[in-house]
């Protein structure tokens, strides 16, 4: 025991002392500040070129009439479409839009041409498109009579909001799931990453040893398979800690990122106004955030983070345990790892797109399954936690990745132990299968 106390001490000071894990560490929370002030820069001072659109409308649906909107400034023309085109060739205008003439107010589709050297982009084609919109539904009520408030008496807004079906079921909302799916999906990813990351971590760690020969000096004095617990235990601590720090340095980031470009209500109230947009509803805008923060709440943490971090420490114990064998298995060429690391990643990659899946539909059979199935379940199984997910299923997906992970690492400590003193000879998986029967 205490040799093995020495190897995760020897793996866990070597790596948190060392300047790659000082500046990884330091500079992927300023990464994350860099990116949002960029998202911010371009938010605040994207460059707005003003566009000057010539308006051709053949029945005079608009009545020479519509709001400039932003830096989108209309003008109507009599003139020949010919005529036009030529004042966009000699840059006098940016473009033409024709409004065709309409036969029926009962026409839903309205199809208008814009004519231009420079086409609009995104924004400003959906800026145009917004405003065309609304004029031609203002003409087509004006034509049948209506008013604008029978037409916002038309309209209805559905929402489906779920209810239990006897007193024994929890009442969950449609806000819940948003809330349930976004947790998942925050868990699952960060399975993902820790596997890859810490995992591939190990497994080069493995592969230096052995090339430098380092590893036959500590074999004379610890075994194998103490060598290979301490390693994956030691690099999971400075995953560990490396997250810590991130968990507490990038909040603070995005806390001073939203002060430097914050979102002023007042503000873009006022501006709302001014360009005729409707005003922000701060009463619907609070109760919003007033219901997800109650939906955070009513989660049952007590079960979520237990389970989180016993799916956690074994997802990652029993990838670990396969990156480390098969660092053990690479001899001097380094592209065998890609071959070998193939059936490992692939189980991986699955179970990530599988998550994706179960927060949408998480009572699924495909998300029922992949929870329970071991190679799956450490990701799959934490982006079900938040939708109240049976009790058996949960102990039962766990049983069966305790049980395979032990399997997993003696199968992965079989392998080491002859695969670390292995020189000059390529492992393949019938080798590596006749390793795990090997007897000293």
């Amino acid at each position: 025991m205490d040799k093995l106390w020495l190897i995760i001490k020897r793996e866990y000071l070597t790596r948190v002392t060392s300047k790659s894990f000082l500046l990884t560490t330091i500079l992927t929370p300023l990464g994350f500040l860099l990116f949002f002030v960029f998202i911010g820069f371009l938010a605040t001072y994207e460059s707005k070129e003003d566009k000057k659109i010539l308006i051709k409308d053949e029945s005079n649906i608009m009545g020479k009439t519509i709001h400039d909107e932003d830096h989108i400034y209309y003008t109507f023309s009599d003139l020949s479409l010919d005529e036009l085109k030529l004042k966009v060739k000699n840059e006098e205008s940016n473009g033409v839009l024709l409004i065709p003439a309409m036969d029926s107010t009962r026409k839903g589709d309205v199809r208008l041409l814009f004519y231009a050297k420079d086409q609009l982009g995104i924004d400003d084609r959906d800026k145009v498109q917004s405003q065309i919109a609304e004029r031609l539904t203002q003409f087509k009520m004006q034509k049948m009579g209506l008013k604008e408030e029978q037409l916002e008496a038309i309209k209805t807004e559905v929402t489906l909001d779920p209810e239990p079906i006897d007193a024994t079921q929890k009442d969950e909302s449609s806000s819940a799931a948003a809330v349930g799916a976004g947790l998942g999906m925050i868990m699952g990813i960060i399975m993902y990453m820790s596997i890859f990351l810490y995992g591939s971590m190990i497994m080069r760690s493995v592969m230096e040893e052995k090339m430098t020969r380092i590893v036959e000096v500590m074999i004379s004095t610890v075994k194998p398979f103490q060598l290979m617990l301490g390693k994956i235990i030691g690099v999971g601590a400075v995953g560990l800690t490396q997250f810590i720090i991130w968990m507490i340095l990038i909040p603070l980031i995005s806390l001073g990122v939203s002060a430097m470009f914050g979102f002023d209500v007042q503000a873009s109230q006022a501006e709302n106004m001014m360009q005729g947009a409707p005003p922000i509803d701060q009463e619907a805008m609070q109760y919003t955030v007033m219901n997800i923060m109650k939906e955070v709440m009513n989660l049952n943490w007590w079960l979520i983070i237990p389970c989180f971090i016993v799916y956690y420490l074994m997802g990652y114990v029993l990838y670990a345990a396969l990156f480390a064998a098969v660092g053990s298995a690479i001899g001097d060429d380094l592209g065998e790892s890609q071959g070998l690391t193939l059936p490992i990643t692939i189980p991986v990659i699955i179970a990530f797109y599988i998550m994706f899946s179960t927060v949408r539909a998480p009572q699924s059979t495909l998300a029922i399954w992949g929870s329970i199935f071991p190679l799956f379940s450490p990701i799959v199984m934490p982006s079900r936690l938040a939708f109240n997910t049976p009790w058996w299923q949960i102990a039962l997906s766990m049983a069966l990745l305790i049980a395979t992970t032990i399997f997993v690492v003696w199968l992965a400590g079989r392998i080491y132990r002859v695969g670390i003193m292995m020189y000059g000879k390529k492992a393949s998986f019938s080798e590596l299968r006749r390793w795990i029967f090997y007897k000293n």
